[in-house]
This record gives C-alpha cells, structure tokens and sequence, in this order.
C-alpha cells in the first residue's frame, strides 16, 4: 500500500519541484537555502504524518491529514512570491489587456454587470473574496454528510490544479491590471467589498505572476471535483460552480486578472478534476457479476 495520498504526492512533488526552481532562477542565495530547508521540512512533515497514520490508523492522524494540505497551498504562493524579478517588460500585459477590453466594452460585459448599479459589483467582490473558504466548506461538507474518507478525492485535483498554477508563475512574469493600467478599465462602483479585496491583495499579494489564476482554477477544482466526490448532495457542487463562474467574472471586471488569465485557471481547475475521475475509474475494480453487481454498483 502507498504510503502517501494522491493530494500528498503532488504536494511532494511541487515543493521538490520548488526547491529545485530556486536553484536555477536568479533568486539571491540566502532565498534559495530558505526555500530548499523549508520544502524539505515541509517533505519530512508530509512523510511523517504518513507514517504515523500508517501505524496508529486513528482518527486524529486521518482528521490531521485531511486538512494539513490546505495552509501548505497558502504557504506555497508566498513562497512562489519570493521568485519575483525584479523588472519585466510588461509585453504580456499589453497583448493580453487588449482582449480585456474587447470583452469588458465591445461585448457589453462592463454595462451588463453595472446595470444595476453596485448590486452586481458587490457580488462579484464578495464572491472573489470566498475562494480562501471554499476548500475549508467543500472538507467541512464532506465530513458534515460522513465521508471524510473522501477527502483526498478532492484535494488531489485541487492540489494538482492550484499548485500546478503556482508552479507556472516563473514562466509568464506579469502584474495584474489593476497596478500595470493604474485607474484605466476600473470599475464605477468602488463598493466596500472591493476595498477589502485590494486591501487583502496589497498586504499578501505576490509579483511573480498572474497567469494562470490559480483564484479560478481553484474554484473549478473544487466545484467540478466535488461533483464526483459527493453526488449525493449535488446542491454543493451547484453552488460551487456558480460561485467559480463569479469569481471568473471579478477576476477580470475587478482588474485582479487578465481574461487570458481566467481561461487557464479554469482549464487548470477542469483538467485536473477531469485527471481525477479518470484516474478513479481506471484503478476502481469491476463490479461482481450476477446480483450483487446490480445492488452496489451505484455506491462511490
């Protein structure tokens, strides 16, 4: 039996993967030996909780596991954020704020979302603001309808789908509209909503890079994966994707992103869940033949 889960292994993977990063970009050394001590404390960790499970198998340690992942996926974007150059040319941000603006005015996007004056805007805000709690309510529902044993189903395609945005950061340097086109494309409604996004992004925002959004692919991931984990209720799922679709519109009417931005971290989000239930279905075994088949082959 494997010792790590699924979402561990990714998670292994990324902070390896991390390490290895700060070696070959030009981060100052200092960054690199911080980076490569931390991930490899966060590796340790990782196995050790493992191990300790594996021999135990109590609740606790399985509880412990369940929600370990979620601070490690926070503290992988502040580690990305040390990463950042210290200059680019803002090539990508021009190319990409043309299709912005061809979305937010020549399709109407813009007047269709104002047309109500700050009732949709205060939406849109509130709902970019609830992406740091969707991984917390999709664990609490599943522990809520009894299958914490399913927790890894879905934190593997989210792990997989936020930390693999993380990881392409380096590769795309960018800064988000909002600082690039200072006040051009902002929204009419300065709602109280938004002045705690742009508060929370100027204390633990990172410059590294916008592309993709991991806001979006982390939205996507959950709601899609939360569709396979627990069909039984599939109001969460609902929920979630409607909430996904909203902060896929914020992320772009707000300047928190590009709309290119927002394409890929929805692709990231559904590919990854799409890799999950794959996954699943290829290991899971083939029913019993005769009537024990047609009587438990609903069961998850």
């Amino acid at each position: 039996m494997t010792l790590l889960r699924r979402s561990e292994i990714v998670l292994v993977a990324y902070f390896l993967y991390a390490a290895a990063l700060a070696r070959f970009l030009p981060a100052p050394k200092a960054t690199a030996q911080t980076v490569f001590l931390l991930n490899l404390t966060i590796i340790a960790g990782c196995f050790l909780l493992a191990y300790a499970d594996s021999l135990r198998r109590r609740r606790f340690l399985r509880t412990v596991r369940d929600w370990f992942p979620l601070p490690l996926l926070i503290l992988a974007y502040r580690e990305m954020g040390w990463f950042a150059t210290p200059r680019h040319t803002y090539d990508l941000e021009r190319s990409w704020v043309v299709w912005d603006r061809i979305l937010l005015y020549d399709l109407g996007l813009r007047a269709g979302i104002e047309s109500l004056g700050p009732v949709f805007p205060s939406v849109l805000e509130i709902a970019y603001s609830l992406v740091y709690a969707i991984p917390y309510f999709a664990l609490t529902t599943l522990y809520a309808y009894r299958r914490g044993e399913r927790a890894d189903r879905y934190l593997f395609p989210l792990a997989l789908a936020v930390l693999g945005a993380y990881a392409l950061f380096p590769y795309f340097p960018s800064e988000p509209p909002r600082t690039v086109f200072p006040g051009q494309d902002f929204p009419s409604h300065s709602t109280v909503f938004r002045r705690f996004n742009w508060a929370l992004l100027s204390g633990y925002g990172i410059h590294t890079s916008v592309f993709p959004s991991a806001h979006v692919s982390a939205a996507f991931a959950s709601a899609l994966a939360m569709r396979q984990v627990l069909p039984e209720a599939g109001w969460v799922w609902r929920l979630l994707l409607a909430i996904a679709i909203l902060i896929a519109t914020a992320t772009v009417y707000g300047r928190y992103h590009y709309a290119v931005d927002v394409l890929a971290g929805a692709a990231l989000g559904a590919g990854a869940a799409l890799l999950a239930a794959t996954r699943r279905c290829s290991t899971r075994p083939p029913p019993a033949r005769g009537r024990a088949s047609r009587t438990t082959a609903w069961l998850p």
